[in-house]
């Protein structure tokens, strides 16, 4: 039984964590999506030392497992708003695949920049 508290505890911080960063977003009007605070947010508590990692490491496996499930509102979305999506296609694809570009090619210069303090 501890070990399910353990669990939902660590999701519960994972889940406070997320409605944190929301209320921050809304709070300072921060152009930033509120979720990407609150894993900032996670992020800094893990590197300080301030949470450790194996509070939130069995949930965070859990919710990347069944990560796929997460996408189903969204697919729902598209089909509900399939006429917004239809007549903004061509932005919308530039704008995805802008995104895509930039997200590797920013990763792939942190990788290299990792790679070469080794």
């Amino acid at each position: 039984m501890a070990d399910v508290a353990r669990f939902a505890a660590g999701l519960a911080l994972l889940v406070g964590l997320n409605l944190a960063g929301e209320w921050v977003v809304r709070v300072t009007r921060v152009p930033l999506p509120g979720s990407i605070v609150g894993m900032i947010t996670l992020t800094v508590l893990l590197e300080a030392g301030v949470l450790p990692v194996h509070v939130v490491r069995r949930p965070a496996e859990l919710l990347v497992r069944h990560l796929a499930l997460l996408y189903v509102p969204a697919g729902v979305a598209l089909v509900a708003y399939v006429a917004v999506v239809r007549h903004d296609l061509v932005p919308i694809t530039v704008a995805a695949l802008a995104s895509l570009v930039t997200v590797l090619a920013v990763v792939g210069l942190i990788v290299q920049r990792l790679g070469r303090d080794e």
